[in-house]
């Protein structure tokens, strides 16, 4: 649910910052579409690992391993999300529907399958999940340009820090299901200075707006400051995990990013209806 939420949220900046005027059915939409997209998402990564996750204490509860839902039924739910999903989407705009459709399909086919095969898993799972960002701006506009691409770019690279956080503090539970989730396979000065760097990646490209490069996404200075000293406090965080190398503070950093892609979002949204 949380997961749902926070895409729906990203899909909605998304818009806002590209819409001239809001259209509130196109935005019901939006939030409706997205939410169906990423549970289909969620559904079949489930059924497809569904013996994986009765062995982890985090995920052994679930529906499926728990019991509760039969693989046939879940795969029924993860159909009709996914029916349901695309075609609300295009409604709004084909385009909007393409890139909902590649999401799914990057998530559950490509993803997935590589998570217990090769740390490259986390590169390909943050293309569909920076997709919502740029989804909304495309849905304001029916258009991929400069703009969305920024987007993208800007939640593209944030999915490293925050993704190898959950998997430095779950390391243990995730090596019980076989998956490989940090960059050099352990909890390491490597994955460390990994995650520092592409923090930093996060911070310039967050900042790039400002320089009035990117088309009809502009950010003040004002605003860019704000977004700037943001990313400062997520990197502290970063930091802090190459110098502890604890899993306390792999979490402080995965709550840190939480909150830094939240606000950003709502920087940038203000921002451009206060200008």
């Amino acid at each position: 649910m949380r997961l749902a939420l926070s895409v729906v949220f990203s899909s909605i900046a998304g818009y806002l910052l590209g819409v001239n005027t809001v259209d509130y059915k196109i935005l019901a939409l939006l939030a409706l579409g997205g939410y169906f997209m990423v549970g289909a998402s969620n559904a079949f990564n489930q059924i497809i690992e569904k013996d994986l996750d009765a062995l982890m204490n985090r995920t052994k509860n679930r529906p499926i391993p728990g019991g509760r839902m039969s693989v046939n039924v879940a795969f029924a739910i993860a159909s009709i999300f996914t029916i349901l999903g695309i075609a609300i989407l295009y409604v709004i705009n084909p385009q909007t529907a393409m890139f909902g459709a590649i999401s799914i399909f990057l998530y559950t086919c490509v993803y997935t399958p590589l998570k217990t095969k090769t740390p490259l898993a986390v590169f390909v799972g943050a293309i569909p999940g920076a997709i919502p960002f740029m989804l909304g701006w495309v849905a304001a506009t029916d258009d991929f340009g400069i703009e969305p691409g920024t987007l993208f770019a800007l939640q593209f690279f944030w999915q490293f820090p925050h993704f190898w956080a959950i998997g430095w503090f779950l390391f243990e539970d995730y090596r019980k299901g076989g998956f490989f989730m940090l960059p050099t396979g352990k909890q390491d000065k490597g994955t460390a200075v990994q995650t520092i760097i592409y923090t930093v990646w996060t911070i310039l490209v967050s900042i790039v707006p400002v320089l009035g490069i990117t088309g009809e996404l502009k950010l003040s200075v004002i605003a860019a400051v704000i977004v700037f000293l943001l990313g400062i406090f997520m990197l502290y965080y970063a930091i802090r995990l190459f110098k502890q190398m604890t899993e306390k503070a792999a979490k402080q950093l995965m709550l840190a990013s939480v909150s830094y892609i939240t606000l950003i979002q709502i920087v940038y949204v203000i921002d451009k209806f206060i200008r």
